[in-house]
């Protein structure tokens, strides 16, 4: 095995531990150059109009898009993520702005799917830039990972539901992800196989040039409260250590070697999701919460730690603030202040040190989106259409201006998102329009960025920790090869080298409660690290490990076979799931019925959204012009009928089992988003099915230049398979591809008493046309 020097690896490392000084003129995360919210732009307006018939109104232009997030500024230009159009033509986008005219430079939408939310709600992840390449990442409603090249053009993507079972969120709120490094890291709440498959708040690293896994990581306890959480991660180097530190879905703020994924602390103090980022300054790191706490009735609460001194494994308390709930914004930390603004859009500031109040002020109602400091002042927007600019001092907190956006329909226009600076620019968003406010003839510029604390080097001789399999996470089909390395990191987390390494093939971690053993994966395995998958084509996944001294790693394998796919679940044992599959774990299981058949059954045993309702990927979300078919039985309990069905190129087809309000039948539906205040996709036509019949389900979809056919067929099993499709649309605005799925909600569901199964046999996936 040919290995890579490890004084020419030591070499690059000692490189990227050079303290870097940070472009003043861009901002590329959103909460800006220094991760806390604070921009050393000089001269910035103290008022501004958007009525661009007003002298001296400040305003540099103005574009009619609006957006609920952060835009990024990079050079010369401006980005944001956004919703488009609506009714069928709704979607989400992301756009290039000239950051001097506003004139659109690019702009790339995608549809929307696997969601039910407001199309309000779409685009409110922030997007992440990447100073090295100009690379620009978004983390879609849909689970789109995708990486842009600064012109426009998609490098790679990812289908983080379809792939790795993203959950689908809550409102439209996700993790934003962010760029160090070599890496693309993003958390989510996830289930996919294996030891993955219970849902969990877990983070992925990827190759920021081709979308490789580096690592994941698994470092919290089970989630709480609500189905999603949106904190996003920050990095910063503490005791010489470089980390990644976040909020967490199960209530904590933890730490991990950003190059490795490690676990270094955690530490507990919310009794809910934390969505709220934290920021750093020196050792100390700030984060707060607005939801239930685990020691006191009381909500909200915000903390500082010293993650400089951990003891038992977690930081030291140095102060905390019970009873501000500040759960949607994050803080800012500036010299010695950290401003925090509450839900109801208080804005208070507190000694960094000792957590002392010096003051609270009042600019609305409620908040959702973050402030800036900048030029001596705090940038902020209240949800109540109102954009403030306030002169904060340790005495006090004085406004110097507001503006209220009026909706040319009456009322008010939501204002969500948080403000970027750059260039002597302060850039934001409304529901309805985008805006760039600046002096005219600003020419003043910015004060230096602060060094940041360098990380520690890399020591040559340093005893070996950790073992890093790449890549980490890789899909197969049959009869196809892929060579591992094994990276070897110290314990501060720097790479030391490539190490050979003793290679295995171990056992899958069984589904979560069961007791089928599923077996390892059928390959080889060379002594250079070469995996060659047997050619019978199974559906299958396992493990690859690799051994070096007393230190093993690890990565995940799933082989998926090309279609046509036919699947046999009599050579599955009952109560194991299907090998190679996405998302089933823990949400199906393999049933005998009472006549013997081995079927796949939905269960219908916690009410939870993510657990009674799940989609059930067979393949790659790269598939196309294929038909799904299915034979679906659904029980009935309590008058409930569950919904059940199958998905196509992520149109959903299915078996609604809730009857129509007003004839009380059942329908039979093509779903994509269902959207509100209206449905992208929503095409039904009369189908009362009953329960406890065999249905035999067909979904097609024919992608054509300019739109979709997207058929349905569903019939009695026992019967003959009709001649004419039962239900049929066009859709100009087309899914293109997706991985096909099995859909089921199972629905009716008490405590201790589960509710109306589902059952699928003879499932099979074809080409269009065979």
């Amino acid at each position: 095995m040919k290995l890579v020097s490890s004084r020419l690896l030591l070499a690059v490392s000692a490189l990227l531990l050079l303290p870097l000084t940070a472009v003043a003129d861009n901002w590329l995360a959103w909460r800006g150059p220094e991760q806390n919210g604070v921009s050393r732009e000089k001269d910035l307006p103290d008022a501004w109009s958007p009525d661009e018939t007003k002298a001296n109104n400040n305003l540099i232009w103005k574009a009619k898009v609006g957006c609920r997030s952060t835009p990024l500024v990079q050079g010369n230009h401006v980005y944001l993520i956004n919703a488009v159009g609506e009714g069928a033509n709704a979607g989400e986008r992301v756009m290039c702005f000239d950051a001097q005219t506003g004139k659109v430079v690019w702009q790339h939408r995608f549809n929307v799917f696997f969601a039910d939310i407001d199309i309000s709600r779409v685009g409110w992840t922030n997007l992440a830039a990447d100073p090295e390449t100009g690379n620009l990442y978004a983390h879609g409603t849909q689970g789109f990972l995708i990486c842009f090249s600064k012109d426009g053009k998609i490098l790679w993507q990812r289908s983080l539901i379809e792939e790795y079972g993203r959950g689908g969120g809550y409102g439209g709120r996700f993790p934003s992800p962010i760029v160090d490094g070599d890496l693309v890291i993003v958390g989510m709440i996830n289930s996919s196989w294996g030891d993955f498959a219970r849902g969990a708040n877990r983070f992925v690293a990827f190759n920021k040039k081709d979308g490789a896994v580096a690592w994941w990581s698994d470092p919290c306890d089970p989630p709480k409260g609500t189905i999603t959480y949106y904190s996003t991660p920050i990095t910063a180097v503490i005791n010489g250590q470089k980390l990644l530190i976040t909020g967490c879905a199960d209530g904590s703020v933890l730490a991990l070697k950003v190059r490795t994924g490690e676990k270094v602390w955690k530490y507990d103090f919310g009794g809910n999701v934390i969505n709220a980022s934290p920021v750093v300054q020196g050792n100390l790191v700030y984060i707060s919460h607005g939801e239930e706490n685990i020691d006191t009735n009381v909500q909200g609460r915000i903390i500082c730690i010293d993650a400089g001194k951990l003891k038992d494994g977690k930081p030291t308390l140095v102060w905390e603030k019970v009873g501000i709930k500040a759960g949607y914004t994050s803080p800012i930390v500036h010299d010695k202040y950290l401003y925090v603004c509450s839900d109801s859009a208080r804005l208070y500031c507190f000694e960094a040190a000792t957590g002392k109040q010096l003051w609270e002020f009042i600019y609305g109602r409620l908040a959702r989106g973050s402030a800036v400091w900048a030029d001596g002042k705090i940038y902020v927007a209240n949800v109540n259409a109102e954009f403030y600019i306030l002169q904060p001092s340790p005495e006090g907190c004085k406004q110097l201006h507001k503006t209220f956006f009026r909706s040319t329909g009456g009322g008010f226009v939501e204002t969500n998102g948080t403000p970027s600076v750059a260039n002597g620019r302060v850039f934001f968003g409304t529901r309805d329009e985008f805006y760039c406010i600046g002096k005219k003839d600003h020419k003043a510029k910015p004060d230096l960025i602060p060094a940041p604390p360098p990380e520690a080097p890399a020591k040559p001789d340093a005893p070996i920790a950790h073992l890093q399999v790449v890549p980490a996470d890789i899909v197969l089909s049959p009869g196809e090869t892929a060579t591992f390395k094994v990276r070897a990191y110290d314990a501060q987390g720097h790479l030391q080298k490539e190490v050979p390494a003793m290679w295995t093939l171990p056992a899958p971690t069984p589904p979560p409660n069961s007791t089928a053993k599923p077996p390892p994966l059928r390959a080889e395995i060379d002594t250079a690290g070469k995996l060659m998958i047997d050619k019978v084509p199974p559906t299958q996944q396992g493990y690859v490990m690799a051994k070096a001294g007393e230190l093993t790693g690890r990565a995940r394998v799933r082989v998926v076979t090309a279609l046509p796919n036919k699947f046999d679940f009599t050579k599955v044992p009952e109560g194991a799931v299907p090998g190679g599959w996405i998302n089933v774990a823990g949400k199906f299981t393999i049933a005998k019925l009472p006549d013997g058949t081995m079927a796949l059954k939905k269960l219908a045993d916690n009410p939870r959204p993510p657990l009674a309702r799940a989609n059930a990927y067979m393949n790659l979300p790269t598939s196309h012009d294929y038909t799904v078919q299915a034979d679906l039985l659904g029980k009935e309990k309590r008058e409930n009928l569950p919904d059940m069905g199958v998905v196509n190129c992520r149109y959903t087809l299915i078996l609604d089992g809730k009857p129509d309000t007003e004839d009380k039948k059942r329908r039979l539906r093509i779903i994509s988003w269902e959207s509100t205040p209206k449905p992208r996709v929503d095409h039904s036509i009369v189908f009362d099915w009953k329960p406890d019949v065999w249905y035999r389900v067909k979904f097609s979809v024919d992608a054509q230049k300019d739109k979709a056919v997207v058929r349905g067929k569903v019939w009695p099993a026992k019967d003959p398979e009709p001649k004419d499709w039962t239900i049929e649309f066009e859709d100009a605005t087309p899914n293109r591809e997706g991985a096909p799925a099995l859909y089921g909600y199972a629905t009716g569901i008490l405590e201790n008493d589960p509710g109306a199964e589902i059952y699928y046999n003879n499932v099979s996936v074809v080409p269009n046309g065979k």
